[in-house]
């Protein structure tokens, strides 16, 4: 097993911060950032304790035999698709809301020298 390659590990445990894997003699963890470019707001209602997944191989430590995994980079959303989904919650509509918010603190601030 090399970095890149990809691999398919079983599913041993999920957290709120990634995946917890076991492929051969290795434990690994699928970071929740490597899960998706879309915002994740529960890992388990996409993967499931027990299920196999094909991963790509990030890091490796031979010492420890741990792992660091790509789980978006072995099942890429094609660009058409990813164009049609809307994301409704997660960074986008905070990046909306933000120039409201900054404009309501100067409006606070204001008030207040008043």
């Amino acid at each position: 097993m090399k970095i890149n390659d990809q691999i398919i590990c079983k599913i041993t445990g999920i957290q709120s911060y990634g995946v917890f894997v076991t492929c051969e003699d290795y434990t690994g963890l699928i970071h929740i950032s490597e899960l998706s470019d879309q915002f994740v707001s529960s890992i388990e209602e996409i993967l499931c304790v027990g299920d196999e997944v094909e991963v790509i191989v990030l890091d490796i430590d031979e010492e420890q035999k741990r792992l660091k995994l790509s789980y978006k980079q072995a099942n890429p959303i094609h660009p058409k698709i990813s164009k049609m989904v809307k994301i409704k919650i997660g960074f986008h509509s905070l990046s909306k809301a933000l120039p409201h918010w900054i404009e309501k603190a100067k409006q606070r601030i204001e008030e207040k020298k008043s």
